[in-house]
């Protein structure tokens, strides 16, 4: 596990409260929606195109999503940017969450561009998100909420990104 990976774990293990599953304490829905306008506004124009958003999730720990259009990319794939209700947490994956093993894996396969990924992290980063690696995300839960240990394999994407 690289440094860069453990400091991630560490910042879920910090986000993690067993009492708030399904946003933090202190949760401004406003500062989150206008920050994810912003976002969507960003990747509209890096990607000179119009791109499509779920935002408000209910019963989720994931705020919303946006998607770059398969036509906008250059391998032809749709982007999509997961982004967290927690700690200004982000996911970019190619296609969907769970396509592929992670970007490395998108990538690898041809169909994910370096380029395209760059521009989405650098306008995450921007922002303000931290952009943790679906591969990271996937890991074991090993967190203090009880809905999630006995639920079988849960992972710290069921943890922040999933349904209750």
């Amino acid at each position: 596990m690289t440094d860069h990976e453990a400091t991630l774990l560490a910042l879920l293990a910090e986000l993690d409260d067993p009492e708030r599953l399904e946003r933090p304490r202190g949760y401004d829905r406003v500062a989150t929606g206008a920050l994810f306008g912003d976002l969507v506004t960003r990747l509209d124009r890096d990607f000179t195109t119009s791109c499509a958003s779920e935002r408000d999730t209910q019963d989720s720990s994931e705020y919303g999503r946006v998607t770059v259009p398969a036509d906008a990319t250059v391998c032809g794939t749709r982007i999509v940017v997961c982004v967290s209700k927690f700690g200004f947490l982000a996911l970019i994956c190619a296609d969907n969450p769970g396509a592929f093993l992670g970007t490395a894996d998108a990538q690898a396969e041809g169909e994910l561009d370096a380029v395209d990924l760059a521009k989405v992290h650098r306008v995450l980063v921007d922002l303000g998100y931290v952009v943790v690696p679906e591969e990271l995300l996937e890991s074991q839960y090993a967190g203090p909420s009880p809905l999630f240990r006995r639920s079988g394999r849960s992972t710290w994407w069921d943890r922040f990104f999933g349904f209750f």
